[in-house]
């Protein structure tokens, strides 16, 4: 009520901000907690058992590194070149699942502000439409110090939301940098071991035919 008629958008972008923070965070902390220690035994077990490699991703589809490590191993006898395309595919396809909610996240942070400044405005006008010259007692005091008010509180508002709202989009971009790093990573090594596991394939299959 003392922000004015911006404190209504203002809350509902900060319920708005709150619940996506929310689901962002558990989000990343699920990957945190299990996709690092999931990948490092896909890689060592792949090496020996490619097929139970292939199952404990299933039962971890959940997971980006998981779904990008399927798209690729689940092709039947691919080239090394083949691999290496439906991995890039595939991270392409997860990319906008890792950078959900960014645009709604700048949209809160660059409006919220302006809003603010909208509500300033407005408690500035009120202010002003109540002044009187000569007369700064009764009712018109009253509204002039009540639309200052306004004005100053719908200034904090604004800028509260947009700053709490950039700091948590802030690290869920270093987290999304980060993961991607990974992914590159992780899917190199996994290529690596991919190549030498297909050359011995093939040196099998030469021997044999021999």
């Amino acid at each position: 009520m003392a922000g004015g008629i911006v404190a209504i958008p203002l809350l509902g972008f900060s319920l708005l901000a709150v619940a996506l923070i929310i689901e962002r965070i558990y989000f990343w902390s699920q990957i945190q907690l299990r996709q690092d220690r999931l990948v490092t035994e896909v890689l060592k077990l792949y090496r020996s058992n490619p097929p139970e490699a292939i199952a404990r991703l299933k039962k971890n589809a959940d997971l980006p590194m998981a779904r990008i490590f399927l798209e690729a191993l689940c092709l039947e006898e691919s080239t090394p070149t083949e691999f290496r395309l439906a991995l890039e595919s595939a991270t392409q396809a997860e990319l906008p699942l890792l950078k959900r909610f960014n645009t709604l996240f700048q949209t809160i942070i660059t409006v919220s502000p302006l809003l603010g400044l909208l509500g300033t405005i407005l408690g500035l006008m009120r202010s002003f439409a109540s002044m009187s010259l000569g007369d700064t007692t009764g009712t018109n005091a009253t509204a002039v110090t009540g639309g200052i008010s306004e004005a100053l509180v719908s200034t904090v508002m604004g800028l509260v939301v947009a700053i709490a709202t950039l700091l948590f989009a802030n690290v869920f971009r270093s987290l999304y940098l980060r993961q991607f790093a990974l992914i590159q990573e992780q899917g190199g090594q996994l290529e690596l071991v991919y190549r030498r596991f297909h050359h011995q394939s093939g040196e099998k299959q030469y021997a044999a035919s021999r």
